[in-house]
């Protein structure tokens, strides 16, 4: 009798995404897994570096900062050289820097500036790495398999980036500061030899030279005419702002509010990868059966009672369950999301249409970290929940018919012209 256990779906899918994709799974398992000890570390150094909200969600915004200043010149930078070059070159450097700032905590010199220049190096090697890799996954997987390769990407960075991770984080922390961030440079380096190894990427199509002006205005117009990804981008630039907004402030959140041993604080952040691992395992299912614009909906509405939640919650319990949901809701909005981003955006535009898209994304993230912690500062810590609820509220008001033409995963929407 055939066997279909667990060991034989994984093996089956990665032979019929490929081996490429294999390798781009492995990569970002790696590279998630270091991301997530410094996702938990990263917030215990600055509270210890420093007790003002401010300057610790300062640094949220010190590691986004590039996105705002450079996402549009990478996206050119993406379409005009080779993609996976670019990804190793970028996951190369980030590797040094993070070496660099492992090698300063060790030796005693880290300082609250000394760390906004290492996450604002990040931050710029980002905004290639993450365009390109994303460049990449519609140039080895085939288009009707994109939902269920990005349902296992998104997995792998919850399981390494959210689930695991932090916690060792945190511990390794309490034993030695530096650890955590050393393991991430190592992280950083085996990832790019991985994305180094891939061997059937195509071509990309050729790119007509022209001014950088000229080249980023066309993304942006291309972006701004697809009604769908328009209203997307704008979306998740303001639900990202209130987004960061509370989780730039969360590590002071859960001592003052929850009164949580900062011991603890990776667990309270694995709470969202528990709903997320469920996500993961029924998004592409859930896109199947009631389709996009349905679950966009209510993902607006998921996003706003986290907010409320979290302004109301007492104590870890309460907190970590309305995390776990959230985490089930943003596993599925950014798989729609990114299926349809990478299957919609043609070839040669999808580096300069990515920046824009994370430019307006991102960059949100970047103002949120700074209005997070200016509101905790005035008003008290659960302030930017409160700011997050009435922002969401709003967008779903707002983006509640747009909404309804979301196309399903198996069909293209009209590329405009």
């Amino acid at each position: 009798m055939p066997r279909e256990d667990g060991v034989d779906n994984v093996r089956s899918m990665a032979r019929r995404l490929g081996p490429d994709f294999t390798k781009l799974w492995f990569a970002s398992a790696v590279s998630n897994f270091g991301d997530g000890m410094t996702m938990a570390a990263g917030p215990l150094l600055l509270a210890s570096l420093t007790d003002d909200p401010a300057l610790v969600a300062g640094a949220v915004f010190a590691h986004q900062l590039p996105w705002l200043l450079f996402s549009l010149l990478s996206g050119v930078i993406v379409d005009r050289l080779d993609r996976r070059r670019l990804a190793v070159v970028a996951n190369v450097a980030r590797g040094v820097v993070v070496a660099g700032l492992a090698a300063a905590i060790w030796t005693g010199h880290a300082s609250v500036p000394v760390v906004y220049a290492c996450l604002f190096l990040l931050g710029v090697g980002e905004t290639i790495a993450d365009n390109a890799q994303s460049a990449l996954l519609p140039a080895v997987v085939a288009p009707e398999h994109l939902p269920r390769a990005n349902s296992r990407l998104m997995a792998t960075h919850i399981l390494g980036n959210q689930l695991v991770a932090p916690p060792v984080g945190a511990a390794l922390f309490v034993v030695a500061a530096a650890v955590p961030f050393g393991l991430d440079a190592v992280s950083f380096l085996v990832a790019a030899l991985l994305i180094a190894a891939l061997r059937g990427v195509p071509a990309q199509a050729p790119v007509q030279r022209r001014t950088v002006r000229a080249e980023i205005g066309e993304g942006l117009r291309w972006l701004w005419r697809h009604r769908v990804l328009r209203t997307l981008a704008l979306c998740l630039c303001l639900m990202n702002l209130t987004l960061m907004g509370v989780v730039s402030i969360l590590v002071l959140y859960s001592a003052e509010r929850l009164d949580l041993d900062p011991r603890w604080f990776g667990l309270l952040l694995s709470a969202i990868a528990v709903g997320g691992v469920l996500g993961t395992a029924v998004a592409s299912r859930l896109i199947d059966r009631f389709g996009p614009t349905v679950l966009l909906r209510v993902g607006l509405v998921v996003e706003a009672a986290t907010h409320l939640g979290l302004a109301l919650a007492r104590d870890v319990w309460a907190a970590g369950g309305v995390l776990a949901v959230f985490g089930v809701h943003a596993v599925v909005w950014n798989v729609i999301t990114q299926s349809l981003r990478q299957r919609e955006v043609p070839d040669a535009l999808r580096g300069r249409v990515g920046s824009a898209y994370f430019l307006l994304s991102t960059g949100g993230s970047a103002l949120g970290a700074l209005v997070g912690g200016l509101l905790a500062r005035q008003f008290g810590i659960t302030a930017p929940f409160w700011f997050a609820l009435v922002v969401v509220a709003g967008v779903a008001v707002v983006a509640w018919r747009p909404f309804a033409a979301a196309t399903g995963p198996h069909r293209a929407a009209p590329v405009p012209t």
